[in-house]
């Protein structure tokens, strides 16, 4: 099983201390650009295809 957590740039450090108080200090981060409330639909998507690149290169690292 390949997990990641998705946040937004400005949670990266909450995300890394939630990550090491959970006991999963090597949980990978995909950083998404802030915010994502008030923004077009065609922002939103730019930063699924960001997410999803991102989802994508952790899973075939951790398949090796």
């Amino acid at each position: 099983m390949v997990v990641a957590l998705l946040c937004t740039k400005p949670f990266q450090a909450l995300g890394q201390a939630q990550s090491k108080a959970f006991g999963v200090p090597d949980l990978p981060l995909v950083l998404i650009p802030h915010p994502l409330g008030g923004i077009s639909v065609q922002d939103v998507a730019g930063r699924a295809d960001h997410a999803l690149t991102e989802i994508a290169r952790i899973i075939k690292e951790a398949a090796r």
